[in-house]
C-alpha cells in the first residue's frame, strides 16, 4: 500500500500557480518554437494550460504581450552583457563593446522573431534606453567625447543591440543556386551577378544562401569600430 500511495504522490505534481512571468515565459517558448505569428491569446492559454479569459487577469491583451516579452528577451540581454568577459574600456573600448554587442547578438539568435518585435514597438523601453546609456559611457571611458559617441550611436543604430536589417533575409537570396538565373540575372545585371557566383565560390555553405550572417555581422561592426577610433585618435 505504501510503495502505491508513494506512486500517487510522484504522479500527482504540484499545479504552478499562474503569473505574469510565467505568462510571458511561455509567449517566449511559443514564439521561438512556432514563430511569432504562432502567438495568439488562444495558442497562449494553451501553452500554460488554461482557458484563455485566464490570460487577461495577468497580461490586459495581445499587445500587452508583445511588450512583455520584449522586456523578457531585453532583461536576457542585459543579464548576457553583464556576465560577459571583457576588456575594461578604458584600455580597450572596442573590445568591450564588440563583446557587448556579439552577447547581445547571442540572445537575439536565440530568439529570432525579437528584431521583428522591438522594430514594432510604439515606445522605447526604458531596459533599451539603459543598455544605451552604457554604452555611451564605455564610448566616454574609452576616450570619445559625447559628440564622437552620439554619432557612434547613429552609425551603429540597431547593430548596438546585436541585429541589423540585412538587404537579403535567409531563404530569399538563392539565384547563385539557379544556373538559368544567374545566366538571366548576368545579362541585365552583370555587377550583381559577377558578386553573387564570386561569393557562392568562395563559400558555398553559406548561411545566407551565398553567405554568413554572423560573419557579416561581424565584419560590419569592426568597420564600424575602426572607423571610430581612427576619429577618437584624431580628436575629431
Amino acid at each position: 500500500m505504501s510503495s502505491r500511495a508513494d506512486a500517487d504522490e510522484l504522479t500527482e505534481q504540484p499545479r504552478v500557480p499562474l503569473s505574469r512571468r510565467r505568462v510571458l515565459r511561455a509567449a517566449v517558448r511559443l514564439a521561438d518554437r512556432d514563430g511569432l505569428e504562432s502567438l495568439t491569446m488562444r495558442r497562449l492559454a494553451q501553452e500554460v494550460g488554461v482557458e484563455a479569459m485566464s490570460l487577461y487577469h495577468h497580461v490586459a491583451n495581445k499587445e500587452a504581450v508583445l511588450d512583455g516579452v520584449v522586456e523578457v528577451v531585453l532583461d536576457e540581454i542585459m543579464t548576457a552583457v553583464e556576465e560577459t568577459e571583457a576588456p575594461p574600456p578604458e584600455r580597450d573600448w572596442r573590445g568591450a563593446l564588440r563583446a557587448r554587442i556579439l552577447a547581445a547578438r547571442d540572445v537575439l539568435l536565440r530568439h529570432r522573431w525579437a528584431p521583428q518585435l522591438l522594430g514594432t514597438r510604439s515606445t522605447m523601453n526604458p531596459v533599451v534606453i539603459a543598455y544605451y546609456d552604457q554604452v555611451v559611457g564605455l564610448l566616454r571611458a574609452g576616450g570619445l567625447s559625447f559628440d564622437l559617441a552620439h554619432r557612434a550611436l547613429h552609425v551603429l543604430g540597431s547593430r548596438a543591440l546585436g541585429f541589423a536589417q540585412e538587404l537579403f533575409q535567409p531563404g530569399e537570396a538563392q539565384a547563385a543556386d539557379d544556373p538559368a538565373l544567374m545566366e538571366q540575372m548576368a545579362g541585365r545585371f552583370p555587377h550583381l551577378a559577377g558578386m553573387l557566383a564570386d561569393a557562392a565560390h568562395d563559400d558555398p555553405d553559406g548561411t545566407l544562401g551565398f553567405c554568413d550572417d554572423q560573419f557579416e555581422f561581424e565584419f560590419a561592426l569592426d568597420l564600424i569600430l575602426e572607423g571610430l577610433e581612427r576619429r577618437r585618435a584624431a580628436g575629431r
